[in-house]
């Protein structure tokens, strides 16, 4: 029979029975995390549970202000990550944990899912935004990754805001850093020049997330011209020696966006395991040949964190479908699109909710 003969009340049963795939597919959609770790219920106050999810809902109002204006989602990546790269909650930019010899060392990459290019930034000292520099990276340099005092030059030389290095001090991650040398049997630098003391800190007391490793920013976004991207970006691992640079700004590794393949990727956690294995590519790859965004980003984290060490990743396909895949106990996450508010969750065990 005919849809077109069925009663107005039988067809709207009909039409709401079919399954969510048949139906309409937001217009553009986006998702974010803000690190992976041990993050449990017990272990945050109220005060931090509400401010972590303030937060998160600061960045996707961000992104989706972008997208829902028509913008392009390297924009919204963009713009979600400079609101977390801002923000002493997380460990990027402002808020970002140190290094042995007691500097922030940031890493940041971004992708654009039509053409493939990418643009990547390590070990930056003085330029506010890293998202930014990456971004620049891809856009007006025939590089893909600059680190050190070259990728701030580059930076400053295209305009980037540019800040002493005392900008992303925040006492709770230097309290971290003395007690991860102090684990090590590793000499605590001095603190750094223009440093406030220590009875100027003012931010909330230090949350249950492994500092040492976790923390990253990241987000993934479909336009309404059915564009995809994807960005990253972190400070790092605390108390890191030699230059140390995970796989936030390897391309594949931690970041990842291709329109052929129909997915964009970005990941948290132990970076050595997610270069290893370039688990932001291979989600990509397991998509392409037919898998769903939530099996193909659980199944790699499970694959290749096998090897050791823990974390997490979002997902966006072309549908407009986010996923949030992990092996901890916790992720700070959200989404939000076109047909569904922002929605956030913290805990593993925790769907999104307004």
């Amino acid at each position: 029979m005919s849809l077109t003969r069925l009663a107005p009340a039988a067809l709207a049963l009909l039409l709401s029975a079919l399954p969510a795939a048949a139906q309409e597919a937001p217009r553009w959609s986006f998702a974010i995390h803000g690190g992976a770790g041990v993050i449990e219920r017990a272990s945050l106050t109220a005060e931090q549970d509400a401010a972590y999810r303030a937060a998160l809902k600061r960045a996707l109002e961000a992104g989706s202000a972008v997208l829902a204006d028509g913008g392009a989602a390297l924009d919204a990546v963009q713009a979600a990550i400079e609101i977390m790269e801002d923000d002493p909650l997380f460990n990027a930019g402002r808020g970002a944990v140190f290094t042995a010899a007691g500097r922030n060392e940031l890493d940041a990459a971004v992708m654009n899912g039509t053409d493939l290019t990418a643009g990547a930034v390590a070990g930056l000292t003085t330029t506010r935004h890293p998202i930014a520099a990456a971004r620049a990276v891809m856009e007006r340099s025939p590089h893909v990754m600059l680190i050190g005092p070259g990728a701030d030059s580059f930076a400053a030389s295209v305009g980037l805001e540019q800040v002493d290095p005392s900008f992303f001090f925040t006492e709770r991650r230097w309290q971290g850093l003395e007690r991860a040398l102090q684990q090590q049997s590793l000499p605590i630098p001095q603190r750094p020049a223009g440093a406030p003391g220590p009875q100027a800190a003012n931010d909330l007391p230090a949350p249950p997330l492994n500092e040492r490793k976790f923390g990253t920013v990241g987000a993934v976004a479909l336009d309404s011209e059915g564009r995809l991207a994807a960005g990253t970006s972190t400070g790092g691992m605390t108390a890191k020696r030699w230059g140390r640079v995970g796989d936030v700004p390897v391309i594949g590794a931690g970041t990842y966006a291709s329109n052929r393949d129909g997915c964009a990727v970005s990941a948290t956690g132990d970076g050595e395991f997610y270069i290893r294995a370039s688990v932001a590519r291979d989600i990509c790859s397991r998509i392409q040949g037919g898998a769903s965004g939530q099996a193909a980003g659980q199944a790699e984290v499970d694959d290749a964190l096998s090897l050791g060490g823990s974390g997490g990743v979002i997902v966006m396909d072309l549908k407009g479908q986010p996923a949030f895949a992990m092996t901890t106990s916790g992720m700070y996450r959200g989404a939000v699109s076109s047909s569904e508010p922002a929605r956030v969750a913290i805990y593993g065990d925790e769907a999104l909710q307004p």
